[in-house]
């Protein structure tokens, strides 16, 4: 089972992989524009770490979170 945390951890990590492919020419053009185009919609480090943050804060706990507030 994946915990926060680890989710958390992995959308940081895709988002950094996304900004390597974009920046690195020594791939194809189109790769690097289809990782440019992922990266306008993708959240930055901080806004999933506040998401998660948020989702710990709840006050109903039916569920529990999906994203950490720390990648720890």
């Amino acid at each position: 089972m994946t915990m926060p945390s680890e989710r958390t951890r992995a959308l940081i990590q895709t988002r950094n992989l996304l900004v390597e492919l974009a920046q690195d020419s020594a791939l194809s053009e189109p790769i690097r524009r289809q990782a440019r185009q992922l990266l306008r919609h993708y959240p930055n480090s901080n806004e999933i770490l506040r998401a998660g943050k948020l989702e710990e804060q709840r006050i109903d706990r039916l569920t529990e979170p999906f994203l950490s507030s720390s990648i720890d």
